[in-house]
């Protein structure tokens, strides 16, 4: 049987983007991480996800590689994810830019991403 776990609203500070002020300043992302695994109802970490090391790995992608585009950012989380937890199925993320260079007001951009074990 299949369940979810969801790490919703990871924030970090980064500086992803493609103009030179945000190389420079930098600025606030957001992450949302859905697992799909398989729920065995084992009472013990080894028979699911450990919610500290997708965290790390999120932390670790996020602000030590900088990307041009949040879809590049999202296709490595999400493929990574599944490369590094084997109990996951399905993995869907979500990186939120709130703060995008826009010409107007907009509360949120974001990229989603999801990808299947084969």
């Amino acid at each position: 049987m299949n369940g979810r776990i969801v790490l919703s609203g990871l924030e970090f500070h980064a500086f992803h983007g493609v103009w030179p002020e945000e190389a420079r300043l930098g600025a606030r992302f957001s992450v949302d991480v859905e697992l799909e695994v398989a729920m065995t109802g084992e009472d013990s970490l080894d028979g699911t996800v450990d919610y500290s090391a997708v965290y790390g790995f999120v932390s670790d992608t996020v602000t030590g590689t900088r990307f041009g585009v949040i879809e590049a950012l999202a296709v490595r989380l999400t493929e990574g994810l599944l490369a590094e937890q084997p109990l996951v199925r399905a993995a869907t993320v979500r990186v939120h830019k709130p703060h995008a260079p826009l010409p107007g007001i907009v509360r949120d951009v974001f990229v989603e991403v999801t990808r299947q074990r084969d």
